[in-house]
């Protein structure tokens, strides 16, 4: 990369590597503190991605070592329910109408970071240095011939609990969280984009992990890009970020509750990465979040607040949510 590229600021990198048609990975925090926007042909080779069919590493894939995964969570009473009660009491005062709250849990496991990437069956995979991996379900944005399209997920149920689909569907607070979510996103596109419209609204995605399945309740959005996007494309998604199904709505309002009532920044942790191939862009929810810390493996995951939120409830769904998206146990 030469010294004009490193100087110029992520979005300048984006824009510039577009407009000359040049691959290129890009990982950029939820913060914006260090966003990195690097060539695939002089990418390090710490750093191995898998989006969709896009991957550059050669992994067997399997262990023969049986996967032990205990999580630790976080206290109920002394931390999670105090950061709900005070996210919650901004929604009644009108802040937001949708908060998502994340929290740490540290996890005990024989497998090392590289190990549970190697297992992992996410459509989105990145391992970071040996600092962090992301499995993740959740697609940010795709661009496809200048059509953008984003797939929010909102809505988890365990797939064994019977007639899972019909409850899921029919939960009025989920309901509520989803609608909310993709007239966020729906906005969100609008930025960027003309002719924006939901495509499918609430279908299922079913998700295989390494201690059950589980159903995701997803939406389709899509709109139409101007003619000269790919030169745009550090300003497309610095209009987007963060992604809306992590942080919550109204965004920017949202974004500020966050930071008071969570343990720490996020870091990379719910930003988002993915690859331009020179023509067209795929990209991940960074979720399904496991990094090192000084005491051990530390797995990251959220739920989403609103006015009907019952904390018992979120609490369950943040822990349900910690697991290796694997299809059997190894």
């Amino acid at each position: 990369m030469d010294s004009l590229h490193k100087e110029m600021s992520w979005i300048e990198q984006m824009n510039t590597y577009g407009k000359e048609g040049m691959p290129f990975i890009f990982i950029i925090d939820f913060e914006l503190k260090s966003p990195q926007i690097i060539p695939l042909h002089i990418l390090d080779k710490d750093i191995l991605f898998k989006v969709n069919q896009h991957k550059n590493y050669d992994l067997q894939g399997h262990k023969s070592t049986p996967l032990s995964f205990v999580p630790k969570p976080i206290a109920f009473e002394e931390v999670f329910e105090k950061s709900f009660q005070g996210a919650q009491k901004e929604i009644f005062y009108g802040n937001s109408f949708l908060l998502n709250l994340t929290f740490p849990t540290e996890i005990k496991t024989n497998y090392s970071l590289k190990e549970l990437f190697e297992v992992s069956l996410a459509k989105y995979k990145l391992y970071y240095k040996d600092q962090f991996i992301v499995s993740s379900p959740e697609i940010f944005v795709q661009i496809q011939d200048g059509k953008i399209f984003t797939f929010p997920m909102k809505g988890t149920i365990d797939a064994s609990i019977p007639n899972a689909r019909d409850i899921i569907l029919s939960d009025f607070k989920e309901t509520a969280e989803h609608y909310t979510i993709v007239d966020l996103l729906r906005n969100d596109l609008s930025i960027v984009a003309k002719n924006v419209r939901v495509n499918r609204f609430r279908y299922i995605d079913v998700l295989k992990t390494n201690a059950k399945t589980l159903l995701q309740v997803s939406s389709e959005i899509e709109g139409t890009l101007p003619a000269d996007y790919k030169s745009k494309l550090g300003d497309i998604f610095q209009a987007l970020v963060p992604a809306g199904s992590i942080s919550g709505a109204p965004k920017k309002k949202t974004v500020e509750i966050i930071k008071t009532y969570e343990l720490d920044d996020r870091g990379y942790y719910t930003g988002i990465f993915g690859i331009f191939d020179g023509q067209n862009v795929d990209s991940g929810v960074m979720i399904r979040y496991i990094e090192k810390s000084a005491t051990g493996l530390v797995y990251r995951s959220g739920c989403g607040i609103t006015a009907l939120s019952d904390a018992r409830s979120e609490y369950k769904e943040m822990i349900d949510k910690v697991y290796v998206p694997a299809a059997r146990k190894y």
